[in-house]
Formats: C-alpha cells, sequence, structure tokens
C-alpha cells in the first residue's frame, strides 16, 4: 500500500512542477499535465510498484528565449546534503543550463542551503519539497491571478503612476506564490481579482 501510496503523490508532484514550469513560461506538452495516475505508472513505476525519482528529471526551455533553459531534479536522498547539490550543479554544468530547480521528499541540511547562496552568482537554484507540490496553490479558486510583469512592464507601470519602487505594496520573496513564480526581489506582480462593480480589478506587489 505504501508504495500505490508514493506513486500516486509522486504524480501529483510531477503534474504540479510541470504545470509550475509552463506558468512561468517555459514549453511544457499538455500531456504531461493531463497525464492520470494509470499512465504515470506505466511510465515510471518498476515491477514492485516503486518510482525511480531520477526518471522524473527533466529540463525544457524558455518559450520567449531559447537561451533560457530550466532543469528539474528529482532528489532520491530524504534529507539533501551537500553531495546531492553537488551532483545537481554537475549536471547543471555538463548542460551548461543555468537555472535548477531540486524537488525532495523530507528536507534540506543547512549546509546544503548555504550552496544555493554560494552558488548564486553563476546558478539560480531554488528547492520545493515534495509536499509543497502535492497541490498546486495558485490553481485554487481563491488565489487571484498572478502576472509577473518584465522590465519593460514594470517602468511602465512606474512612469504611469509617477510611481517609486518603495510606494509599491510587497509581497515577501518566501511567500508561496512569489516562490511558485520564482520572483526575485525586485521584480513586480500583477495580482487580478474579480470585482462586484468593475467585473476585474488589477493591483500590484513588488517582491522584496
Amino acid at each position: 500500500m505504501g508504495d500505490v501510496d508514493e506513486t500516486a503523490k509522486l504524480w501529483k508532484v510531477n503534474r504540479t512542477i510541470h504545470e509550475l514550469v509552463k506558468d512561468r513560461g517555459f514549453m511544457v506538452s499538455d500531456e504531461e499535465i493531463n497525464m492520470d495516475l494509470a499512465r504515470f505508472r506505466e511510465l515510471y513505476a518498476n515491477n514492485s510498484g516503486t518510482v525511480d525519482r531520477g526518471q522524473l528529471n527533466f529540463y525544457t526551455t524558455s518559450r520567449a528565449n531559447p537561451t533560457d533553459q530550466i532543469f528539474v531534479f528529482f532528489s532520491e536522498e530524504r534529507s539533501v546534503g551537500v553531495k546531492t547539490m553537488r551532483k545537481l550543479l554537475s549536471i547543471l554544468e555538463e548542460k551548461s543550463i543555468q537555472r535548477g530547480i531540486i524537488v525532495f521528499p523530507g528536507n534540506m541540511t543547512p549546509s546544503a542551503r548555504k550552496v544555493i547562496v554560494a552558488m548564486a552568482a553563476e546558478y539560480r537554484l531554488e528547492e520545493f519539497s515534495e509536499a509543497d507540490l502535492l497541490v498546486n496553490i495558485v490553481h485554487h479558486t481563491l488565489v487571484p491571478r498572478h502576472e509577473v510583469l518584465t522590465a519593460e512592464e514594470k517602468k511602465i507601470l512606474l512612469e504611469k503612476y509617477r510611481l517609486k519602487e518603495t510606494q509599491l505594496p510587497r509581497i515577501q520573496v518566501a511567500d508561496p506564490v512569489a516562490r511558485y513564480y520564482g520572483l526575485r526581489r525586485g521584480q513586480v506582480v500583477k495580482i487580478t481579482r474579480p470585482s462586484e462593480t468593475s467585473g476585474r480589478y488589477a493591483s500590484y506587489r513588488i517582491c522584496f
């Protein structure tokens, strides 16, 4: 029963991480997102019903910029340490990819987190536990639509309303929605909510 539960969990995690990457503007096939549990099990589970997480690794390219790629790495290690981070970095180096997401079953050691900070000049590394990805938080009906503005769109917004960055409401870089979209400090997100009077209401937040 444990393997069945584990497979169902990984099926949900795999779907959410593909949705996340697609929502950031990377190319993802609908087949990956719409895959049912039976098909997932057929593709990734072995004869004993266990899923080899290594088979779930994938990389993809930005729809807007072919040179912008991202690699998603599923860790077999429950508590991610420096050794696993080195393995991820060696794959990124080999493939000449600067962006990586590591997905892990349990937690991440403080020393592994230090690697993310230490390599920030060369590689943009992000981490999510499988528990973070069991449900897609931004696809929930109560979460309003978020759109990340380009640098040009941000400039136009500030000029139009004669605002300084400091005058915009803030969203923390550690906010779950900010993490989902991979927001960086200084980026602005447009949030569109339903409005009883005007149909839709847009607000803006800056990541800090």
